[in-house]
């Protein structure tokens, strides 16, 4: 299959792009930079310069694919996530930019439409399991892009083509972002993760990221939990990150501290959530490598540790 794939060169980008050419995909990849170019032709795949919010470039980008694998994010640092301009360009790529590219996907005659997003659109499930047919909290602002960039992907299945939404799960892995500001700031033992100490959550290697956007150029459409197999509670979180790094027993980040970071969306951060993945492990026969923050946190101190060594 011809995919066009966006977010190839950041933390999932690699991966995804080593499983996309495993599986004998031929792929196009939006590069910003010379340099970002250079990266994605020595991986195998085609680069491509182009503006996501111009409308008629991206339908040239994306002609002659069968697919279209929309995985681009910018999410903003920890200092400004309370932020709303500093979230401007990440809603703008999930709803504008989602938009090019279904127009794009429907004129270029692609079958298949993959879009990321995340779990954490669902309300407080405390300890019960929550899957897809749990309706959405549309009560949250700065989650309503998200919704939003969901809803476009209905048009490309009411097109005729598999309009597929991966909701993730917080992303972890060895060249995430989050992890270095994790470790920043358990120095003073804290961490990014708020909430009750026994509320639950679900997160996902960023290998796993990977392998599911892969897996589900295959499924029907639809609306998939794309997490671990194992959700944890925020203390067993902590206590699996603290233990992989070898650092001191973590605290969750104070409500109040949410609130400053998070803006609008706190009451969304320190919710409980026990999403199943049982939706995309059926319909694909994906699996996650790392079932639980048990496994894949020791895994990614131990890479983090060989590429210094």
């Amino acid at each position: 299959m011809n995919v066009f794939l966006t977010g190839g060169t950041g933390a999932i980008g690699p991966a995804t792009l080593r499983e996309l050419l495993a599986k004998g995909h031929d792929v196009r990849a939006l590069a910003r930079t010379d340099e970002k170019a250079a990266q994605l032709r020595a991986q195998g795949a085609e680069p491509v310069a182009v503006d996501l919010f111009h409308g008629d470039a991206v339908k040239a980008a994306v002609d002659g694919c069968e697919a279209v694998l929309h995985l681009a994010t910018n999410v903003p640092p920890l200092r400004r996530m309370a932020s709303k301009k500093g979230w401007a360009t990440h809603n703008r790529i999930r709803t504008t930019a989602t938009e090019n590219l279904v127009d794009a996907a429907l004129a270029s005659g692609a079958t298949t439409f993959v879009k990321e997003s995340v779990s954490f659109v669902y309300p407080d499930g405390g300890d019960a399991w929550i899957d897809e047919t749990a309706p959405p909290d549309e009560s949250i602002e700065m989650l309503r892009p998200t919704l939003e960039g969901e809803h476009i992907v209905d048009r490309f299945t009411a097109g005729g083509g598999r309009g597929i939404v991966l909701r993730f799960g917080l992303f972890y892995g060895p060249t995430a972002r989050g992890t270095d500001e994790a470790l920043r700031l358990a120095r003073w033992r804290m961490s990014m993760v708020g909430g009750k100490p026994d509320a639950y959550l679900s997160s996902v290697h960023t290998d796993d990221v990977a392998g599911a956007a892969v897996a589900a150029l295959d499924a029907p459409a639809g609306i998939y939990n794309a997490v671990e197999d194992e959700p944890v509670t925020r203390r067993d979180y902590l206590d699996a990150f603290s233990v992989a790094f070898g650092i001191r027993k973590l605290r969750p980040m104070p409500t109040w501290l949410v609130r400053l970071t998070s803006g609008s969306a706190a009451a969304a951060v320190i919710r409980s959530w026990r999403v199943s993945n049982k939706k995309l492990c059926d319909a694909t026969g994906w699996s996650p490598r790392y079932p639980s923050v048990r496994d894949g946190w020791p895994a990614v101190a131990r890479e983090r540790e060989a590429s210094r060594a």
